[in-house]
C-alpha cells in the first residue's frame, strides 16, 4: 500500500510515519508537508534515505498541487495529520486555524473526488467536543468547541462526514485525547514544562492548574490510527484516548520530581481565555476493533522526560 501524509513532518504524523515504516515493511509513505514552524524533517532524518519513504513540500490549500500529487502518486490511502494545534496561537490569529484545518482539509476533499482512493482518515481531536465534568464523550456526542483551534478541527470533521453522506467517499475520523512524546514541538505542556526547567526556568502553570486532561503517548496513538486505517468501518468515528486523567498541576509536580526539582519551580500565570475544564473520552468503540494502549503512563512519561534531556540539540533550535 502506499500512504500519503499530510503534516508528516509534525509530532503526531513523524512519529506515524516511523510506525508505519517500521509495522508494515511493504507500505510505502509519501510525507507532503508545509513546513511551518513546527514541521520539522530533522525528525525524520534516519529515515530520509528509506527507498519507501518520501517527501514533497507543499501546502494543502494549495488545490493544483495537491492534485498534482494525487495524480502522480496515487496514493491508496491518505492520512490527513496537517493542522494548526496550538490553542494559544489559535486565540492569537485564529484565521490561520480556519485557512489550514477547514479550507485545507476542503481542498484535500474535492481532490479525493476526482481520485480512486481507497480511504481517507482525518485525524482530529478530543478538544471538538468541549468540556466535560462527569462521563466520557462519546462519538455520537455533539460537538460543542470552545477554542477557534477546536472550533476549526470540529468544522473540519463536519465536512469529512458530510462528504461521506453526500459524496459517498471513503472517509474514517479519529479522535485522540492529549498526546506525548518525542519529536513535540516544545509549546505544548509537556514538552514546554520539561526544556523550561532543563534551562533552569520555572513552569506556567494556567489558573489553579486544576484542568483535567487525558494523556496518551503517541505511539498507542499511532497504533489506534494504524487500526482504524486498517480495520475501521467506511463513514465512522473512533475516539482514541490513554485513560491517564491528570490535572495539569499533577502533571507539573510529576515532571519536577524526575528532574529533582520541587513546588517552587511552579509559577501560576493568568488563565487563557475558553479554557476547557475537562476531557475524557469512551474508547470501547475502538477498542472493540482490537486496540488498547500498550504503554503506561509512568514509563512513557520518564521516557519521554529521558528523550528530551538526550536531544536538546534537536529542542533549542525550536525555541
Amino acid at each position: 500500500m502506499k500512504l500519503l501524509i499530510t503534516g508528516g513532518a509534525g509530532f503526531i504524523g513523524s512519529n506515524f510515519i516511523h510506525y508505519t515504516l517500521k509495522h508494515h515493511k511493504k507500505d510505502e509513505v509519501v510525507n507532503f508537508d508545509k513546513l511551518t514552524y513546527c514541521g520539522n524533517l530533522e525528525n525524520l532524518r534516519d529515515i530520509e534515505k528509506n527507498p519507501r519513504y518520501k517527501f514533497i513540500k507543499g501546502d494543502i490549500c494549495d488545490a493544483k498541487l495537491v492534485e498534482k500529487v494525487f495524480q502522480k502518486e496515487k496514493p491508496d490511502f491518505i492520512l490527513n495529520f496537517a493542522a494548526e494545534t496550538h490553542v494559544d496561537r489559535s486565540i492569537k490569529n485564529p484565521k490561520n486555524f480556519t485557512q489550514t484545518n477547514v479550507l485545507g482539509t476542503h481542498t484535500l476533499l474535492e481532490a479525493l473526488r476526482k481520485y480512486n482512493i481507497k480511504k481517507f482518515l482525518q485525524i482530529s481531536t478530543d478538544e471538538v467536543y468541549g468540556s466535560i465534568r462527569k462521563g466520557k464523550f462519546k462519538e455520537i456526542d455533539s460537538l460543542l468547541p470552545n477554542s477557534p483551534y477546536a472550533a476549526s478541527k470540529a468544522g473540519a470533521d463536519l465536512l469529512v462526514r458530510s462528504y461521506y453522506k453526500t459524496f459517498n467517499l471513503p472517509i474514517l475520523i479519529t479522535r485522540s485525547s492529549n498526546n506525548f512524546g518525542p519529536y513535540q514541538y516544545p509549546e505544548k505542556l509537556i514538552p514546554l514544562f520539561i526544556t523550561n526547567i532543563l534551562q533552569g526556568k520555572k513552569v506556567p502553570l494556567y489558573g489553579t492548574g486544576l484542568n483535567v486532561r487525558d494523556w496518551i503517548y503517541v505511539l498507542d496513538n499511532c497504533a489506534g490510527i494504524d487500526i482504524v486505517l486498517r480495520k475501521g468501518k467506511i463513514g465512522e468515528i473512533y475516539n482514541i484516548g490513554g485513560g491517564n486523567e491528570k490535572t495539569n498541576l499533577e502533571i507539573a509536580k510529576i515532571i519536577l520530581k524526575e528532574l529533582g526539582k520541587d513546588e517552587s519551580w511552579i509559577e501560576y500565570v493568568k488563565d487563557r481565555p475558553g479554557h476547557d475544564f475537562r476531557y475524557a473520552l469512551d474508547t470501547r468503540k475502538i477498542i472493540k476493533l482490537g486496540w488498547k494502549p500498550k504503554y503506561s503512563f509512568e514509563k512513557a512519561i520518564k521516557e519521554t522526560i529521558n528523550w528530551y534531556k538526550t536531544h536538546q540539540n534537536w529542542w533549542k533550535k525550536l525555541i
